[in-house]
């Protein structure tokens, strides 16, 4: 049985390497190219869905750009699997033991998420029509659901800080027909917090200005609750 020496195995593996060149071939590098240039595409229309139709408190733009290149990075693994079959075994191996710590707060971004990585695999696979289906169906059903949703009342938090007695029917009766449910009550010593959930609809804020004249009322804060509720 012949020996090899760590020179011999240094020689015949650095000259087996041109096999990796193999597969980038004028054709090969185009068709990289042109899905590559379609994920962007893609992934800048998924960007701009994104950004439309957030609901949430605080818009992230660094989030919405990770959507983009998520789609990107995802098509450029997938087309350099199938450009070269020596490198696929490593790099899937490689990205099996990626872990990702950061905590995805909202069921949506995470929807975008496995979205955008979809999408880089279809079109990666070369099945660019098939993603382009499923963005058109996907934003077509955001846009009726983000509609109906429009067409609801709106949801919000009165933080109410009084003092003295009977101000709270005061405040019912500023709220007048509007649904209400009074949350939480703190009582102080000279005065009284309460957190009432009010629906009204759009831009229909006369409470809040029947309240704000009242002496025994030291502060109001109105925040709109951008969550789901039930009727």
């Amino acid at each position: 049985m012949e020996t090899l020496s760590f020179t011999d195995i240094f020689k015949k593996s650095f000259l087996e390497m041109g096999g990796l060149m193999q597969g980038l071939t004028v054709p090969v590098l185009t068709r990289a190219v042109v899905y590559i240039l379609l994920s962007v595409v893609l992934g800048f229309l998924l960007y701009l869905l994104y950004k439309k139709t957030y609901s949430g408190v605080v818009y992230s733009r660094a989030f919405a750009v990770s959507i983009l290149g998520m789609t990107v990075l995802t098509c450029a693994i997938i087309v350099t699997i199938q450009s070269n079959t020596v490198l696929s075994p490593g790099m899937v191996g490689a990205l099996s033991i990626v872990r990702y710590r950061t905590a995805v707060k909202d069921p949506m971004d995470l929807l975008y998420l496995f979205w955008a990585v979809a999408s880089g695999i279809a079109i990666g696979a070369g099945m660019f029509l098939i993603a382009l289906f499923v963005f058109i169906v996907m934003a077509v059903v955001l846009a009726l659901l983000a509609h109906a949703r429009g067409r609801h009342d709106e949801l919000y938090i009165l933080l109410v800080h009084y003092t003295g007695n009977g101000i709270e029917e005061k405040i019912r009766r500023a709220i007048g027909t509007h649904p209400y449910k009074i949350k939480s009550k703190t009582l102080r010593k000279n005065d009284v917090e309460m957190a009432i959930e009010v629906r009204v609809k759009k831009n229909d804020m006369r409470f809040v200005e029947a309240l704000r004249g009242d002496d025994a009322i030291t502060d109001l804060t109105l925040v709109q609750y951008s969550g789901d509720y039930i009727d």
